[in-house]
């Protein structure tokens, strides 16, 4: 039996069928491996983006209180997000960071308070008409 099984694969080497099964294979298979890989790889990002979102959160928040600038507490809460992500292993672009801390000030509602009552000044102000 152990005979027939050497044969057989010397066989496979010697007549190049091997290298054609193998190739086969590979052709099928690395495409499979790719989207597996691709698919793990957005997984990861999107993993990322939401500790991002998490970590831009806690950053406006606490930038809310302070008596800063909107400008300064701006760059200083992009600042702890790539700060906070860098520390944990995470790398991601300043343009990025600016983002996430930009939609987390826009779902914080905090600018809300503003432009309402910067609206109610704009109601309460005359209309002149010529």
């Amino acid at each position: 039996m152990m005979k027939v099984a050497n044969d057989i694969i010397e066989w496979l080497i010697q007549s190049g069928t091997l290298a054609v099964l193998v190739a086969f294979l590979w052709a099928y298979a690395k495409p499979l491996l790719m989207a597996k890989a691709k698919t793990a790889k957005t997984e990861q990002s999107r993993q990322l983006w939401t500790l991002a979102e998490q970590v831009a959160e806690a950053a406006v928040n606490t930038m809310a209180s302070r008596s800063m600038s909107g400008s300064e507490k701006y760059a200083k809460a992009v600042d702890m997000v790539q700060t906070s992500l860098a520390q944990a292993g995470h790398h991601i672009a300043p343009e990025d960071a600016e983002a996430v801390v930009q939609s987390a000030y826009e779902k914080s509602g905090l600018g809300d308070k503003k432009q309402k009552s910067t609206d109610n000044v704009n109601d309460t102000q005359p209309v002149l008409s010529k």
